[in-house]
């Protein structure tokens, strides 16, 4: 089990989702600290190394190598997360977390993209690369 569930049964991050969070810059991490309350879902990744990086880009899980991802900054302007329990397979969770994601981040006035809809146009069909579990900050 990834997540950890309070008394409550209000969704909350695992040990390992906080680890990974913790490289994540600050203001992303508060949309995602908010976010765990009114939904459940695992952080993935954050911060990534060269090695890692340069692996995924080596299978074609990422279309950039090392350093040109967010994910490859300190503390990482992106992160990968994804609905707990975890069904690939189910894309509807999947957008139910990005809205809920992008909804809170822009009530606090930070700008994120989101990795199924790259080119920010609100058009969920016209990307050539899904990457749903993935969240960057756009800086102006």
């Amino acid at each position: 089990m990834t997540q950890q569930k309070t008394g409550n049964d209000m969704p909350s991050f695992s040990r390992i989702s906080l680890e990974r969070l913790e490289t994540v810059d600050p203001r992303l991490r508060e949309v995602l600290e908010e976010a765990i309350k009114h939904f459940d879902f695992t952080v993935l990744c954050g911060h990534r190394g060269k090695e890692e990086q340069n692996r995924l880009y080596s299978s074609g899980r990422t279309k950039v190598m090392w350093p040109d991802s967010k994910h490859n900054t300190y503390p990482s302007l992106a992160v990968d997360v994804a609905p707990y329990p975890i069904d690939w397979g189910d894309r509807e969770r999947f957008y139910y977390l990005a809205g809920l994601i992008m909804g809170i981040a822009a009530s606090k006035g930070l700008r994120l993209r989101w990795g199924g809809d790259w080119d920010m146009d609100g058009k969920f069909d016209d990307n050539r690369f899904d990457d749903l579990p993935h969240f960057e900050i756009v800086e102006s």
